[in-house]
């Protein structure tokens, strides 16, 4: 006998032939089924009927009470004792007659009312099992989230524990005092309210603005929702720049129209660095409510990602259904290295107001899990697998995919007030490893960041790795042998290094990416790393080194930069990247990056503004520049904090 074969079908198994089975059988078996199926008719339209019956045709006990009710209210009570229960029985007669009667007609209406009822829901079912399995699973979803939302708008949102407020300093003035600087200054405040106006005008409400187009413009990172990037990124720019009125117009748009209930797909990492890092920034500057309970709402929402076998989160999440997937183009389905590793500022400071462990914890675990792992020559690949927990391709960067995880190690320590040591040890032991394999010296004399593939050492340097001559000057107290001269030099020669990628190009602004090879060094080679998009790395490197050494020559290559962003990249729309920064005559891409105001500008104010304003002994920037302040807690302890020692 032919065994049948299991299919899977929506958790079910249902049988199917065998290769081997004859689909036609002989005429015998023909007309035994046939009999077979006529009974099975019968037998499904009795069990169909008795379905009906039990479900619809109205309860006993509930007409018995009706009866019950309309005697009491029509017939006189006789008192116990006396003979029947009811006397002058024409008077009973002549109105059950009429009750009847009565009876009758609402018996036959409700037996319309099941059949129009029953029909109904064959007619629903049939519908249902034409469906395919992605719709009835998307209905489901639909269904489910309804509820959900339902239920939520019951409860209304839980108030948030009441938390002391860290110690805020320095949060407006930083009035430079020499009027050469505080012009300077002037005009950064004026190219943002350029910057800020034109979005008002032409973009807002959209993520971000198309300067030449002179309409909104969204990239695949916010999906495709109008969450008002640009708004959220800038509030702290605006208030640290006195522009009080642009930003209530950007608290008012965020309290009527940020909602994160929609279905899109978002990277976790760029909604956790712009959105909730701007928010949790805006609350802290200006005290206003709405914020860190905006942050809090869209925190929850990043849940989900975090729902893999390693603990070690989704790329992308849909901020509706919580369903999380990996960027098609990385490294065999891994998750990237610079995008779970960026997590750590934001998260301690959601436990720290809200009372709710889960977000330290889950950044702490993917800190363990790290810890216990093997480094290939000490280095962090920039690809883990989230289901098996394995390394992916054995690529190690400072730049794009790997940057702001060390960023935030070190970070991590600053912004415990340097209580969290095994965030400081990590770091330490990271730049160790970079040290020895991925930093050289070119034939030039400049110091550059090189990476690593496979075992190889690639000369070029990104753009983005410029930020580190920032980091390196920000680590060097506290570095292990004394070591902090050494590293406030190495962050001075990476300065230097990405102020010759800006100066050896014809628009004085620097490329995507640059090599140190061939004879050329600090210049770009390919045609699609000669663009520039307004990125804040090395002004943000300028700024680190100003404020550790006060040497001139940063505000001087600062206002360079700025000169020419101002004159290259200044339109009547706002402001554009563009595409070649080695011709005289470059093409625009026409986009306004929200970080340009997030970091670009608001790290050119703060250049040319007193130690004053936002002192780093205070506060600690996340990776988009959104300041958030140390967390001097003393004696108290993160909710969960306990659970991960």
């Amino acid at each position: 006998m032919t065994t049948p074969a299991l299919l899977p079908l929506s958790g079910r198994r249902i049988p199917t032939l065998s290769p081997g089975a004859s689909s036609f059988p002989h005429h015998r078996a023909t007309l035994r089924l046939s009999e077979k199926f006529i009974l099975l008719l019968i037998l499904s339209a009795f069990i169909t009927l008795c379905f009906g019956a039990f479900f619809f045709l109205p309860d006993n006990s509930k007409h018995k009470r009706f009866d019950l009710g309309l005697e009491d209210v029509l017939i006189p009570h006789i008192e116990p004792g006396k003979e029947g229960r009811h006397s002058g029985g024409q008077v009973i007669h002549g109105q059950g007659g009429h009750d009847e009667h009565r009876h009758r007609e609402e018996e036959e209406s409700l037996r319309d009312k099941i059949r129009a009822d029953h029909e109904r829901a064959l007619q629903e079912a049939k519908e249902k099992l034409r469906k395919s399995k992605e719709e009835l699973r998307a209905e489901i979803q639909t269904e489910k989230t309804k509820v959900a939302e339902d239920l939520k708008k019951k409860d209304g949102p839980k108030p948030l524990p009441p938390v002391p407020m860290p110690k805020l300093v320095g949060i407006n003035d930083g009035d430079p005092g020499d009027p050469d600087v505080k012009e300077k200054r002037d005009k950064i405040r004026e190219m943002m309210k350029h910057a800020w106006d034109s979005y008002r005008q032409y973009g807002w409400g959209h993520n971000e603005l198309k300067p030449i187009a002179k309409k909104g413009h969204s990239t695949n990172i916010f999906g495709n929702s109008q969450m008002g990037a640009t708004i959220v990124d800038a509030l702290d720019t605006l208030y640290i720049m006195g522009l009080h009125d642009e930003f209530k117009d950007g608290q008012e748009w965020i309290e009527q129209n940020l909602d994160f209930s929609v279905n899109a797909e978002v990277s976790v990492f760029e909604v956790n660095i712009r959105f909730i890092g701007g928010l949790l920034a805006a609350y802290y500057l200006s005290g206003q409510e709405v914020f860190k309970v905006k942050a809090v709402q869209l925190a929850e929402k990043l849940l989900p990602a975090f729902n893999t076998p390693t603990g070690i989160p989704w790329a992308m999440v849909n901020l509706k259904s919580g369903v999380g997937h990996n960027w098609g183009w990385a490294s065999a389905g891994s998750s990237i290295l610079a995008e779970f590793g960026t997590l750590h500022m934001e998260f301690v400071h959601l436990t720290y107001l809200t009372g709710n462990p889960a977000y330290y914890q889950k950044v702490m675990h993917i800190r363990k899990l790290l810890a216990k792992m093997d480094r290939p020559n000490g280095l962090y690949p920039n690809y883990l697998n989230p289901r098996t927990g394995r390394w992916g391709q054995h690529h190690t960067s400072v730049g794009g995919l790997g940057d702001s995880f060390y960023e935030y190690l070190l970070k991590a320590w600053l912004m415990s007030d340097k209580t969290d040591t095994e965030a400081r040890k990590t770091y330490d032991d990271a730049i160790e490893a970079i040290e020895r394999h991925l930093i050289r010296k070119s034939n030039g004399g400049l110091t550059f960041i090189g990476e690593w593939k496979n075992g190889h050492l690639e000369r070029k340097m990104g753009h983005l790795t410029c930020f580190a001559g920032g980091m390196f000057a920000l680590g060097a107290d506290g570095s292990p042998d004394d070591k902090a001269g050494h590293y406030l030099q190495l962050g001075a020669e990476i300065a230097h290094t990405c102020h010759e990628s800006y100066d050896r190009t014809v628009l004085k602004l620097g490329p995507e990416a640059f090599k140190f090879d061939s004879g050329l060094e600090a210049v770009a080679v390919r045609q699609n790393e000669k663009y520039y998009i307004l990125r804040p790395e090395v002004i943000e490197t300028y700024w680190y080194m100003w404020r550790f050494t006060h040497d001139p020559k940063y505000r001087q290559w600062g206002w360079e930069a700025a000169q020419a962003i101002d004159k290259y990249c200044r339109v009547s729309g706002g402001f554009s990247g563009v595409k070649d920064v080695y011709s005289s005559n470059p093409t625009y891409d026409d986009v306004q990056q929200s970080f340009f105001l997030a970091e670009t500008l608001k790290y050119l104010y703060l250049l040319f503004s007193s130690d004053e304003l936002l002192p780093l002994e205070n506060w600690v920037f996340n990776t988009e520049a959104h300041p958030l302040p140390v967390l001097h807690l003393g004696n108290l302890t993160l909710p969960g904090s306990q659970d991960q020692r």
